[in-house]
């Protein structure tokens, strides 16, 4: 009898990938799926997205960067849903020119934040392409039984809330792009910007408290202003909200301050990943304390109102229109 021996595929998931498949149920990596039983109580959340290299990320982009983006975009997800994570599955395409060296440092990222969220792998697939560089996960996990938070439920009165800062990822698309006009920011305000374009910071402290206060929530990926509509029109309410309102760090400032049009990459741009929620205005005040705590900061920009699509009041209080009102790949 031959001893089958291991191919090149099964020597690259024990070298890299079988060491972040900490939870039982991944079976060391060694089967054809996982198992586990789900928490007692609880019900699965489940999301998977996709990124691809000339799309979501740059090919030349560091490998671990490109790791943690590929699974904080779905923590990003699994916290809107108020969920907390359990594990992730794997799906990665390489290209023919991908060599170890660059699978040992995404691997390296991507264990770095399995460890940091509390989200092991569990299982998934590798493969090589023609194409360009391509990687898919989906995250798995948990809330109390019936307390998902579902983007449809905004209500007349609400107030239209978000985490964080608006519009970083979009500018910080343009900077690694080698936008001149951004050129003149200083090399600080740069390099934030690439950052909260490369890695986002999934708003994971938020999900317990969305589930005790929000009316409905979803994550930011595509642009604000999309995605306000896509919350309001499945809600059935109209979102207007305020561009004097909205938060921006230090870095976005000045670049409003240089090019007044990047507004409009600030507000249909995308790659925020920032929390967008409706929150009844009577809670709002406990909401934004206990976020405070939990190193999360959240601004009310607007509120939602009986009637239909999404208002944009611009700096001289006039509506502002856009085309498409965030990033599509149709």
């Amino acid at each position: 009898m031959t001893k089958r021996q291991p191919s090149g595929e099964d020597k690259l998931i024990e070298r890299f990938f079988k060491p972040l498949a900490s939870h039982p149920g991944a079976l060391s990596l060694s089967d054809d799926a996982a198992c586990f039983t789900p928490p007692a109580g609880h019900d699965l959340v489940l999301t998977a997205d996709m990124i691809v290299a000339g799309v979501h990320f740059f090919a030349d982009d560091p490998a671990d960067s490109i790791a943690k983006k590929a699974l904080r975009v779905n923590l990003s997800d699994l916290a809107a849903k108020g969920g907390e994570p359990i594990g992730a599955l794997l799906a990665i395409s390489f290209p023919g020119a991908i060599e170890e060296k660059w699978i040992a440092e995404f691997s390296r990222g991507l264990g770095e934040d399995c460890i940091s969220f509390g989200c092991p792998l569990l299982g998934g697939d590798t493969t090589k392409t023609p194409g360009p560089l391509s990687i898919s996960i989906t995250a798995i996990g948990k809330v109390p039984s019936g307390k998902m938070v579902k983007r449809a439920g905004a209500k007349s009165g609400d107030l239209v809330v978000v985490s964080g800062t608006i519009g970083d990822g979009a500018l910080g698309l343009r900077t690694v792009k080698g936008d001149p006009v951004l050129a003149q920011l200083s090399w600080d305000q740069l390099d934030f910007l690439k950052a909260r374009y490369r890695v986002p910071e999934p708003r994971v402290a938020l999900a317990p408290l969305l589930r005790e206060y929000a009316h409905a929530a979803m994550d930011i990926s595509d642009g604000l202003a999309g995605d306000l509509g896509k919350l309001a029109n499945v809600s059935g309410v109209n979102a207007r909200i305020e561009t004097s309102k909205l938060p921006l760090s230090n870095a976005a400032y000045d670049a409003l301050e240089i090019a007044p049009g990047y507004l409009k990459d600030i507000l249909t741009g995308g790659d925020d990943y920032e929390v967008l929620a409706a929150i009844p205005e009577d809670r709002y005040p406990a909401f934004a304390e206990a976020a405070g705590k939990g190193g999360v900061p959240v601004s009310a920009i607007g509120s939602f109102r009986s009637g239909e699509g999404v208002t944009v009041q611009g700096p001289d209080n006039e509506e502002l229109a856009f085309g498409q009102g965030s990033y599509s790949h149709f």
